[in-house]
């Protein structure tokens, strides 16, 4: 029997928390812009970025394997410039998880962005505040329960996710080896006492996250 190992769990906590800091990053100016505009193109905007929720993960991470891999434009310009491969590394798996979490981030904060109610934002632009002001002490204080929600589902998809993680990173120790893909092993090695353990684990982790989600809900709606 397999001794158990912690590595897998911090590689999926790193993996998690670095996706949620740059999708954060890169989803308020987007969600903001989608919340705002009216364009004919929105319907399109926001089909595509949603397409990895009903997408198989199997079929995004083959896509991802072959964009990323060293015989696609992007990764032959990687290597050849910076030596940087990124199938079946960190970096790999990271950017995989950005696009494959990417709308249980934006999703969330879109949505909270576009109940602000418009006389606040109408209010901070009669004071002469920049859209990049209202955004900054406006928009965003306003929308606590939305960024916070955002925040624990991307990150708890992520520390959940497999096939993505699978096809573009294999299971390499202390490097692409993460919770899911260490249990898959366990479950093939026939070691379903240890499997067990570590499926326990991620319930035990995915139900706390749910239960903070919910709470943090229902307070916002009784403050409300």
């Amino acid at each position: 029997m397999n001794q158990f190992d912690m590595e897998p769990f911090l590689l999926s906590f790193r993996l998690a928390a670095i996706t949620t800091i740059l999708l954060f990053i890169f989803s308020v100016p987007l969600a903001w812009k989608l919340s705002q505009t009216r364009s004919k193109s929105k319907p399109f905007i926001e089909a595509l970025v949603s397409m990895p929720i009903v997408l198989p993960p199997t079929v995004l991470g083959f896509y991802l394997l072959i964009f990323l891999s060293d015989r696609s434009p992007l990764g032959m310009f990687l290597k050849e410039m910076f030596s940087v491969n990124l199938v079946f590394t960190f970096e790999g798996i990271l950017i995989a998880s950005c696009i494959y979490s990417f709308p249980f981030m934006l999703q969330p904060l879109q949505s909270g962005m576009e109940q602000v109610p418009v006389k606040l934002l109408e209010a901070s632009y009669v004071l002469g505040k920049s859209k990049l002001e209202t955004l900054m002490h406006v928009i965003l204080p306003n929308i606590k329960p939305s960024i916070l929600t955002g925040v624990i589902i991307t990150f708890a998809h992520t520390v959940g996710e497999f096939g993505v993680v699978l096809m573009v990173g294999g299971s390499i120790q202390g490097e692409t080896r993460v919770a899911s893909i260490a249990i898959y092993e366990l479950v093939e090695l026939l070691d379903y006492k240890m499997a067990h353990v570590y499926s326990l684990i991620l319930i035990a982790f995915s139900f706390s996250v749910l239960m903070v989600v919910y709470i943090l809900n229902h307070r916002n709606r009784a403050s409300g």
